[in-house]
């Protein structure tokens, strides 16, 4: 038993989302590296939301099991058949069970809708309130039919009279009650309609009829966006990069063309840091105050010290962890390296498990050989050392510090502090070789 200020979300993702035309579910089609299901998920935690169901249809198991590994299995529940929003509704009252308190009802299928827009709903403890928006163009949404501050009616387009199509606040679908009233009313909601379905927004009109207050919250249009096709996810996301990139301006970001920096749902980028044109960032990426990234470098789940320069063409791949003043240049691959504070891999390196000690420098065609084949393994480079050119490091191997590897090496065994490592074929050279070579083939091609 819970009490009556609880909060629960119940979060409907069972739509068939056959628009989006993708084998994917549509609930989970990301924005900002996100599936949407997730934003909605978040933002009912945030909320401070103490139990939260995700209602999901049949048809869709990987849904469920996105859930399931979320949230547990106790979060879960299943319209089956869907028969209307109202049903889908009333799927999670069993799993529910004896909570007490409000509940809130948003979608998977809205993924900009964050805790702060939600938060009114809360602030009223009876009746229904209902989230709407002031729509650019209402066109098919349903109208909020208003009477000074109440909440008089939700009217479907297709229903409405002229003067209520003239109406451009619009309902968002979202909507809470105290527990036990929403699912009182949605008992009494009936499916004597044209498509034959239980529709959520009928409860405002038996509220009424019980005297129970009916009450309106506002939104922007943004927030409430639905996404049932592509082209509209396509829009959301540009909406999700436009705020990130409003944010991290305002924090003192500097980006010459921030329209061209894509960032993920859970980027961090300290203040005095510069971002030059076409960075992307994946999920988990860390950058710290004064670092450059430059252009067409991509960054996922990597972190990123003050003063390090990443860039360009650069890639940094999960567990890349950069120290300060690091340089990683032009097609460079870092994945799952430490790099200690002024260590350098300039251009044209992949740096695959292990580690680079501070100061140290790893010349261009430097190759981690961290695969054989079954297992990864790990290269440590001391501090100090200095890896030539066009090198291969076949992993497990240890650099000492201070050590230097001659270039065109390939390393096989470990190297100790302060020695010269040479793994090359030795070069011999044959003199007048060439120019009879060249003379005896011209002679041959004049024959022909």
């Amino acid at each position: 038993m819970t009490t009556p200020s609880a909060r629960a979300a119940i979060i409907l993702a069972a739509g068939q989302g056959t628009r989006m035309k993708s084998p994917l579910p549509k609930v989970l089609h990301p924005v900002g590296c996100r599936a949407m299901l997730d934003h909605a998920i978040d933002a009912a935690e945030a909320l401070g939301c103490e139990r939260i169901v995700v209602v999901v249809g049949s048809h869709s198991p990987e849904v469920r099991a996105h859930v399931v590994k979320r949230l547990g299995e106790d979060a879960v529940a299943v319209q089956d058949p869907p028969m209307g929003t109202g049903h889908a509704v009333r799927a999670a009252e069993a799993v529910l069970g004896d909570f007490v308190g409000q509940v809130v009802v948003t979608y998977g299928d809205v993924p900009l809708l964050r805790a702060h827009d939600i938060e009114a709903v809360f602030q009223k403890t009876d009746g229904v309130t209902v989230i709407g928006f002031e729509a650019a163009d209402p066109g098919a949404y349903g109208r909020l039919v208003m009477d000074g501050e109440t909440l008089t009616a939700i009217t479907e387009a297709k229903e409405a009279t002229p003067e209520v199509l003239a109406i451009t606040a619009c309902n968002s679908g979202v909507m809470a009650a105290p527990v036990g009233l929403l699912f009182s009313l949605l008992a009494e909601v009936t499916n004597d309609n044209a498509k034959g379905e239980y529709y959520l927004t009928d409860v405002v009109e038996l509220a009424r009829k019980r005297g129970e207050p009916t009450r309106v919250t506002m939104a922007s249009e943004d927030a409430v966006m639905g996404v049932n096709a592509q082209g509209e996810l396509a829009q959301a996301e540009a909406l999700f990069q436009k705020v990130q990139r409003e944010t991290f301006l305002a924090a003192g970001v500097t980006m010459a063309a921030p329209d061209t920096v894509h960032f993920a749902w859970d980027t961090q980028v300290g203040a005095g840091s510069i971002i030059e044109p076409f960075v992307v960032f994946g999920p988990g990426a860390r950058v710290a105050e004064r670092a450059l990234i430059k252009s067409f470098s991509h960054i996922e789940g990597a972190a990123i010290a003050p003063g390090a320069e990443v860039g360009p063409y650069a890639r940094l791949r999960p567990g890349a962890d950069l120290g300060e003043d690091v340089k990683v240049g032009n097609f460079v691959e870092v994945k799952n390296v430490r790099m200690d504070a002024g260590a350098k891999a300039s251009h044209l390196s992949y740096l695959g498990d292990g580690s680079v000690g501070a100061g140290a420098n790893i010349g261009a065609g430097t190759i981690f050989c961290n695969y054989d084949g079954f297992f990864k393994h790990r290269t440590m480079v001391g501090e100090g050392a200095f890896v030539g050119s066009n090198s291969a490091l076949v992993a497990p191997v240890t650099i000492g510090a201070g050590a230097m590897v001659g270039s065109g090496s390939v390393i096989t065994r470990d190297v100790e502090p302060g020695a010269l490592a040479l793994g090359r074929g030795e070069q011999r050279v044959k003199p007048g070789w060439a120019a009879r070579f060249m003379e005896t083939m011209r002679a041959k091609k004049a024959k022909k």
